[in-house]
C-alpha cells in the first residue's frame, strides 16, 4: 500500500506523531484524492484528537483535521471539509468529497483560508441560518476575545448588525475586539456584580447573543440581560456555539418564564452538512477579499508534536503545511 506522511493520533493522551500512514482511497464517484496544502489547528481539532469532542467514537489510530485547502489532480485549489471518519486533513494527502468542497481562486492565500474558515463559519452560519440577522439588529458576542469570537464581531457587522458588543475576560484582547468593529466592549471579571452591571448597561436590549463560553459566564450574563431588559417580551435569541468556560450550566427556570428567551445550539448535528456546505462559497469570498481578518501562523506538519504542545497565542491561528 502506498504511504504518506501524516499527523497520527495513537493515544488520546499524547500529541499526534509525524509518521507514515496509508494513503486513503476514494470510494465513490464524488470523491477525489487531493494534495493537502494547509490545515488549520482549531480548538475543534484538538478536542477531536484528545477524544473529548462529542462526535468522538474513541477509535484509534486517527488523523486529526476537520478542514483544509488542497490541490485537486486538475490543478484547482479547493477548500474542503473531509467526510466524517478517522482520516482528517493533517496529512500530505486527503480524500475530498466534491459535494463538501468549494473551488478557490488560483491566487487565494491558502494559509489564510485554512486559518479563518472554521472559526468564522460558526458565527456566519449562526447569523445566516440559525437566527437570520435582520438589518439593524444588535448582537452580543460572549467570548469575543477568542479567535472565533473576534471574527464573529466582523461577521455580525458584515451581515448588517447595527450594534455589536464584545465581551471577554482578556482586557488586552478587548482592544483587538474594538479594532475588529465592536461598538462597545465589556470585560468579564471575577467581580460578578460589577460584570452584571456592565453587561446590562451595554447589552440589555440586544436581539441576539452568540455564546462561545457557556458555563457560569453564560449563566451570569443570561441573568443580567434578562433582568435588565426594558421590555422582557422582546425576543432574545441565545445561540450556544462553544463551551470554553465549561460544558454545563445551571439555568434558573425563572430566566425562561420571566422573559422571551430562546436558546438553541449551532454545531455539528444542529446544522446539516448541506447547510454548512451551502455557505462555503460566500464565506470564502469574504475571507479572500480581506473583509474578515485573520492572523495565520504557518508551521511545518513535520513539527506537529512540538507545535501541538505550544500554548495558543491569542488572536493567532496555527496552520499546518505538509
Amino acid at each position: 500500500m502506498p504511504k504518506m506522511n501524516a499527523a497520527v493520533v495513537t493515544n488520546f493522551a499524547e500529541p499526534p506523531h509525524y509518521q507514515p500512514f496509508e494513503v486513503p482511497r476514494p470510494t465513490g464517484a464524488d470523491q477525489v484524492l487531493v494534495e493537502v496544502l494547509a490545515a488549520g489547528l482549531h480548538p475543534r481539532v484538538r478536542s477531536g484528537a484528545g477524544g473529548s469532542h462529542y462526535t468522538s467514537n474513541g477509535e484509534l489510530p486517527m488523523i486529526p483535521g476537520v478542514d483544509g485547502v488542497g490541490r485537486r489532480p486538475d490543478g484547482k485549489l479547493v477548500y474542503f471539509v473531509p467526510p466524517d471518519g478517522l482520516i482528517g486533513t493533517m496529512a500530505e494527502q486527503a480524500v475530498v468529497d466534491v459535494r463538501r468542497a468549494v473551488v478557490l481562486p488560483d491566487d487565494a492565500d491558502v494559509a489564510k483560508v485554512a486559518a479563518a474558515m472554521n472559526p468564522a463559519m460558526s458565527s456566519w452560519v449562526a447569523l445566516r441560518r440559525r437566527v437570520p440577522l435582520q438589518p439593524g439588529q444588535s448582537v452580543l458576542i460572549l467570548g469575543a476575545t477568542g479567535n472565533a469570537g473576534t471574527m464573529a464581531v466582523q461577521v455580525a457587522k458584515l451581515l448588517g448588525a447595527k450594534r455589536v458588543i464584545g465581551a471577554g475576560r482578556d482586557a488586552g484582547r478587548l482592544q483587538a475586539v474594538t479594532a475588529a468593529g465592536a461598538d462597545a466592549v465589556v470585560q468579564l471579571t471575577p467581580d460578578t456584580e460589577a460584570t452584571a452591571v456592565a453587561l446590562a448597561d451595554a447589552a440589555a436590549e440586544v436581539d441576539i447573543v452568540l455564546d462561545y463560553l457557556w458555563s457560569e459566564a453564560a449563566q451570569q450574563a443570561m441573568t443580567a440581560l434578562v433582568k435588565a431588559r426594558p421590555d422582557r417580551s422582546k425576543l432574545l435569541e441565545w445561540v450556544q456555539i462553544g463551551a470554553i468556560a465549561g460544558p454545563t450550566i445551571e439555568l434558573p427556570s425563572v430566566a425562561l418564564r420571566s422573559a422571551n428567551l430562546r436558546i438553541q445550539g449551532n454545531g455539528q448535528g444542529a446544522v446539516s452538512t448541506k447547510v454548512y456546505v451551502g455557505e462555503l462559497p460566500s464565506l470564502v469570498a469574504e475571507i479572500d477579499a480581506g473583509r474578515i481578518a485573520v492572523n495565520a501562523m504557518s508551521e511545518a506538519l513535520a513539527d506537529i508534536e512540538s507545535v501541538w504542545l505550544q500554548p495558543e497565542v491569542p488572536g493567532q491561528r496555527v496552520v499546518l503545511r505538509p
